[in-house]
């Protein structure tokens, strides 16, 4: 690893030159501040294996909106600026800046980023489950979870991977909830019917 100038975050006073040991937490001889360092290797890397940008050779050719001196080969999806290689983020077949890319990733933007999804499962096996302790409740989530799982069956499900047995079993839950509300209200007819002949 090559020497590299590092300056604490806060008072922004030079520390030592040598890179630090991984999980160290320095301390700053200005303001005492201690932090954590983040090493990342493209830092220690030779310029020679880097990628590089191609420099504008000619005048009048196109420059990287961020870089002056490098030539632009596309423009950004978005804001239409002119980008160089480096500055280049593609995203399913569509080029962007870095300012519109994480623009666009924290507004929800661009639509091709996913970084959060709503789990309709969970939230019909929660309608079926949660209103068990007050029985009541169950007359009207019932039918609520019974048409969650119906409307949302072919919404994708949890980024990181599920199945959709949770659904299944919400729907199941419920079906057995009405079942017991059917025979409920029919014990109940028979009752007061048998009741009224008396």
């Amino acid at each position: 690893m090559s020497a590299v100038a590092f300056s604490c975050p806060r008072c922004f006073a030079a520390l030592k030159s040598t890179p630090p040991i991984p999980g160290e937490r320095p301390q700053c001889p200005r303001c005492l501040s201690v932090f954590e360092l983040e090493i990342f290797p493209a830092l220690f890397r030779h310029r020679e294996k880097a990628a590089e940008a191609e420099r504008v050779l000619l005048e009048g050719e196109s420059t990287c909106f961020y870089h002056l001196d490098r030539k632009a080969i596309l423009p950004c999806h978005s804001c239409g600026r002119f980008l160089c290689s480096l500055c280049d983020c593609e995203v399913h077949s569509e080029h962007f800046c870095p300012s519109c890319l994480e623009t666009g990733v924290k507004k929800g933007r661009i639509k091709s980023i996913e970084n959060r999804r709503v789990r309709h499962d969970t939230i019909a096996l929660t309608l079926a489950i949660a209103p068990m302790l007050f029985f009541y409740l169950t007359l009207v989530t019932a039918p609520a979870t019974l048409f969650v799982v119906v409307r949302h069956w072919k919404t994708p499900l949890s980024i990181v991977g599920s199945t959709r047995l949770t659904f299944v079993v919400a729907a199941l839950v419920a079906l057995l909830q009405i079942v017991g509300w059917i025979v409920i209200v029919f014990l109940v007819i028979v009752f007061l019917s048998g009741r009224a002949n008396l």
